[in-house]
């Protein structure tokens, strides 16, 4: 295969490691603009135990500033609370992630006292707070993913500014239209799962904490100032939707914007999987890491990472729709919905975005074999017959009709529509306009013009709608995907940012308990 156009930005994803560096220099090479890069590595995704470890954290923070327990218990509590965080970080101590295991561990160090922590506390709250926490960390996750699949699909994108290429109606060829103005479509449609991303984070980001079973407690429990703690933007007010409602309609909107993202997702690989199909494709995946051969048919280069991608994307649509039967017809408080459904449809999703990145990064794009599909085809018809009724005041479907026929004369011969001898053109007209009783019989324009309306390039430059294919409406496009991808970035940053500072208040506060 002669390769001749390859996305030029070398970027091969990791899982999370060093992201934030990498997605600087994806921006500053799409955006011509410098910024600055985080040489920080994001963490791995935490477990329960994890994260009853920071709610005991901020629970013992609040009784103790409550007055639900005095400050020399307080000191007493935390430091077992402490211990238990320590002991179970060492490498292969059990992380027990069910409350009920976990307080064991509390009371053996604290005694009976050390339950006074939970003053308030129902394992109902826990474990919906727990599903936030967890499915707030796999939500950032998910916008990185995004991010950086978009960044990469924007370079091929402004590569390919000018690369003429067939688009399809129905499986046929319909237009030809350019590899910049297809897959700018796919990143606003990216662009609106990102933007779902972020409004269900600000509904997700609200905490469940000190709800109790249901109805709180007779404690003065400082609901506002758990979620302070634990990073959240506020309480989910009404106790009974915080404890049992909010994990099922919040997991639904999660997995439904993931279910939207990888339908999507399944879209672009199958078009590009179906150029596999031609003996000669006009796009395929750089040989090597992505593609493997036959184990018994030489010529074949099999595109795995398209496999891959599209196999994870279906799964992911799945998981989405079995979440949504799981909690289907179950009442109120049932444990159902209440599992990690999402966080592992948050994180199949992830991955299959940070494969579409290195699937974007590594295609090889021939546009003179694009072309010679577009040019082999007749999908220029409908702008000769716009420009019969623009300059020769031919009405529409009496220029579409005659259109047609020229189709069907040349799909009949065996002739590309630049093959058609120019004499058969007037004739096929002359013969086509008698259908409507037209009477200007004689064809209206000449050789020259008539050949260059049929050309691809002369199309592309006389579209003018917004949103168009023509080369200024694509760029203006391409720069708007870039100012929305900053965007994105930009409020990432902002919201990691917001939780480490919460962190590093939540960790100060609680070890100045038995400091």
């Amino acid at each position: 295969m002669r390769r001749l156009e390859s996305a030029t930005i070398r970027f091969v994803p990791p899982r999370r490691t060093g992201r934030l560096v990498l997605l600087a220099l994806l921006l500053a090479s799409l955006c011509g603009a410098a910024i600055a890069a985080d040489k920080t590595s994001a963490k791995a995704e935490h477990d329960n135990f994890h994260f009853l470890g920071e709610m005991n954290k901020a629970s013992t923070v609040m009784v103790v500033e409550t007055r639900i327990v005095p400050p020399e218990l307080g000191k007493k509590i935390a430091r077992a609370v402490d211990q238990v965080i320590r002991d179970g970080n060492q490498p292969g101590a059990k992380r027990p992630g069910d409350y009920l295991q976990y307080e064991p561990l509390i009371l053996a160090l604290a005694g009976p006292d050390g339950s006074r922590m939970h003053s308030g506390r129902s394992r109902q709250d826990i474990l919906s707070t727990t599903r936030r926490l967890m499915q707030r960390e796999r939500a950032l996750a998910l916008m990185d993913a995004m991010i950086q699949s978009k960044a990469q699909l924007l370079a091929v994108a402004e590569k390919n500014l000018d690369t003429i290429v067939p688009a399809y109606t129905n499986g046929v060829q319909a237009q030809p239209t350019t590899y910049a103005h297809y897959l700018l479509a796919f990143a606003s449609v990216f662009g609106r799962d990102s933007e779902r991303l972020k409004q269900a984070y600000a509904r997700l980001n609200l905490s469940p904490l000190g709800a109790g079973a249901l109805g709180t407690s007779s404690f003065p429990v400082n609901r506002e100032r758990l979620a302070e703690l634990l990073g959240f933007d506020g309480a989910l007010e009404n106790s009974y939707d915080a404890a049992q409602l909010g994990a099922l309609d919040q997991g639904v909107e999660l997995v439904g914007l993931c279910s939207n993202a990888a339908l999507m997702m399944g879209v672009l690989v199958q078009d590009m999987h179906t150029q596999y199909h031609q003996a000669a494709p006009w796009i395929t995946l750089q040989e090597g890491r992505l593609t493997g051969t036959s184990s018994i048919m030489p010529q074949k280069r099999n595109p795995y990472a398209l496999n891959a991608l599209r196999l994870q994307a279906s799964e992911a649509v799945g998981r989405a729709f079995t979440y949504q039967l799981e909690a289907h017809n179950v009442t109120s408080g049932m444990p159902d919905y209440k599992r990690d459904q999402v966080e592992k449809t948050l994180e199949l999703t992830t991955d299959a975005f940070v494969k579409l990145a290195d699937v974007m990064n590594n295609l090889v794009i021939d546009r003179s074999r694009a072309l010679q599909e577009v040019e082999a085809d007749y999908s220029t018809t409908t702008e000769l017959a716009d420009i019969l009724q623009r300059e020769a005041d031919v009405p529409f479907r009496v220029g579409h009709h005659f259109a047609s026929e020229l189709v069907n004369h040349g799909r009949a011969h065996k002739l590309k529509p630049a093959e058609i001898p120019f004499d058969v053109v007037k004739q096929l007209y002359a013969d086509a306009v008698k259908a409507f009783d037209f009477p200007k019989t004689e064809f209206p324009l000449t050789e020259e013009r008539y050949r260059v309306s049929l050309t691809a390039q002369n199309m592309l430059a006389s579209s003018k709608g917004l949103g168009g294919p023509q080369r200024a409406e694509t760029a203006r496009m391409l720069a708007a995907e870039k100012r929305r991808l900053e965007q994105d970035a930009a409020w990432l940053k902002a919201q990691e940012e917001k939780l480490a500072l919460a962190q590093q208040k939540l960790d100060r506060t609680f070890s100045g308990l038995f400091q």
